[in-house]
C-alpha cells in the first residue's frame, strides 16, 4: 500500500521541518529518512522534495549552504530558522486537530458498522 499524493502533499512541509529539527540534512539524507520513517511507504523522489525545500527557503523556514565532506563532493545542507520552527509547531498543532477528530471518527465508525471482508486476489 502506498500513500496517495494527496496525503503525501499535505504532509510533505511538517514532516521535512520535523526532519530538519533533528539535525541539519542533505537532500538524499532527508529521503532516506522518510523512506525510513514510514517503514518504506513514502517514497518521496527528488522532484517533490526539492521543490518543496527551495520554497521552504523563499519563505525563511530553512536555510541552506554548501559544505563539503573529505573524500565527497560538495552537499547543500539545509537547516530549520526560527521561522521554520514556529511554522513547525503550527503544523504540529493542526495535524494534531485532523488526526485526533479522524481517531474520533473512526472509533465511532469501528463500534456501529460491521467489518467488510475485501477477499484478497485470487480468492472468491
Amino acid at each position: 500500500m502506498k500513500v496517495t499524493k494527496d496525503l503525501v502533499a499535505a504532509s510533505a512541509t511538517p514532516m521535512v521541518l520535523g526532519i530538519l529539527a533533528e539535525a541539519d540534512s542533505y537532500g538524499y539524507a532527508i529521503l532516506r529518512r522518510i523512506n525510513e520513517l514510514s517503514g518504506g511507504e513514502l517514497d518521496w523522489t527528488e522532484g517533490l522534495l526539492y521543490p518543496l525545500l527551495h520554497r521552504l527557503e523563499r519563505l525563511g523556514h530553512v536555510e541552506s549552504s554548501w559544505q563539503s565532506v573529505a573524500g565527497e563532493r560538495r552537499r547543500k545542507y539545509y537547516r530549520i530558522t526560527p521561522s521554520g520552527l514556529a511554522e513547525l509547531a503550527e503544523q504540529r498543532r493542526q495535524w494534531d486537530t485532523v488526526v485526533g477528530a479522524l481517531k474520533e471518527i473512526w472509533r465511532g465508525a469501528g463500534d456501529s458498522r460491521p467489518l467488510i471482508a475485501i477477499p484478497l486476489e485470487g480468492q472468491a
